[in-house]
C-alpha cells in the first residue's frame, strides 16, 4: 500500500513537472512588442488601379534599407501587411504599413526629414544597385499610391506574443471611437485576463490596443485607438475563456459597449517584416 502509495506520488509529480516545462517553454516562445515599438506609424496605403506589382516592388527595394535603418537605431520594426478583407469604403486602403519605436524621441527623429534616405539606400545597396539607379527609385517613391494616411500611435497596452511573426501570418486591427474615460480601463483591467487566459492555451496569439496622438491632414478623423489581433486559425479564442451567459460578463459586455463604438475588423496578410 506504501509502496503504491509512493509510486502514486512520484507520477504526480513526474506531470506536474512535464507540464511545468510545458508552460514554461510555451512562455520562452513567447515575445512582446513593447520593448520594440512602444510608439508606431500605421500607414494606410491605397494604390493606384494596376500599380500593385510596381508597389511590391518598391518595398522589396526597401528591405535592406529597413534593415539599415534598424541597426543604426532610426526604427526598431518595419511590416507591411496587405488588406484581404472587403470594405464598402472607396477609399479603403490595400495595405498596410506598421513602422515601430522604441520611444516617441526615435519616431520624432524617424519622421523629422532630417535623415537623407537616399544615401542609406545607396549605403544598404551598395554592390548591388548603382547609385544612379537608386537616386531614380527613390525619386519616384509614391508614384505608385494615390493616397497614404498616416496614424502615430502610442502603446496603451499589449500581451505577450506567442510564437514568431512570419509572412503568410494572419493580423486583424479594428478602428475604435473612445466614447467616454472609462475605455482604455475596462479595456486593460477587465479584457485582457481573457485573452492572456486564452493565449496560454494555445487559442490566441496576440493582442495590442495602441492610442491615436496624431495624424496627417488626409488621416479619418472618427477614430481614437486600434486594436492589434493575432488568431489562431481555426480556434475561437473564447471558448473555454468566457461564459457569454455569466452575469458578470453580461455586465463587462454593457460597459465596454458605452465606453466605445468599433468599426469592422480588417483583416491582413503579412507581405514582409523586419526587426
Amino acid at each position: 500500500m506504501l509502496m503504491n502509495l509512493h509510486v502514486y506520488l512520484l507520477l504526480t509529480n513526474h506531470k506536474k513537472t512535464i507540464k511545468m516545462k510545458k508552460i514554461i517553454l510555451l512562455l520562452s516562445l513567447m515575445f512582446t512588442f513593447t520593448a520594440s515599438a512602444q510608439y508606431g506609424i500605421l500607414s494606410a496605403v491605397q494604390l493606384n488601379e494596376g500599380a500593385e506589382d510596381q508597389y511590391l516592388a518598391l518595398e522589396a527595394f526597401f528591405g535592406p534599407v529597413h534593415d539599415l535603418a534598424i541597426e543604426k537605431g532610426l526604427e526598431n520594426f518595419q511590416a507591411v501587411w496587405k488588406v484581404t478583407s472587403d470594405s464598402a469604403d472607396e477609399n479603403a486602403p490595400h495595405y498596410i504599413i506598421y513602422t515601430g519605436f522604441g520611444s516617441k524621441e526615435q519616431l520624432d527623429a524617424y519622421n523629422s526629414g532630417t535623415q537623407d534616405w537616399v544615401a542609406l539606400a545607396k549605403e544598404a545597396h551598395k554592390g548591388s544597385i548603382s547609385a544612379s539607379r537608386v537616386e531614380r527609385i527613390m525619386n519616384n517613391v509614391s508614384n505608385e499610391s494615390k493616397e497614404r494616411r498616416n496614424y502615430h500611435l502610442m502603446s496603451v497596452d499589449n500581451t505577450v506574443f506567442a510564437g514568431s511573426i512570419e509572412p503568410g501570418d494572419i493580423m486583424t486591427i479594428t478602428p475604435t471611437k473612445a466614447l467616454n474615460d472609462d475605455f482604455e480601463n475596462y479595456e486593460t483591467i477587465f479584457w485582457k485576463p481573457y485573452i492572456e487566459k486564452a493565449i496560454l492555451m494555445g487559442q490566441h496569439r496576440y493582442w495590442g490596443l495602441s492610442k491615436v496622438y496624431e495624424r496627417t491632414e488626409n488621416a479619418y478623423e472618427g477614430m481614437t485607438h486600434f486594436f492589434f489581433n493575432f488568431p489562431v486559425e481555426g480556434s475561437n479564442w473564447w471558448d473555454g475563456v468566457i461564459d457569454q451567459d455569466s452575469f458578470k460578463f453580461q455586465k463587462l459586455q454593457e460597459g465596454l459597449n458605452a465606453a466605445s463604438e468599433h468599426s469592422d475588423p480588417i483583416t491582413l496578410e503579412l507581405v514582409s517584416v523586419h526587426n
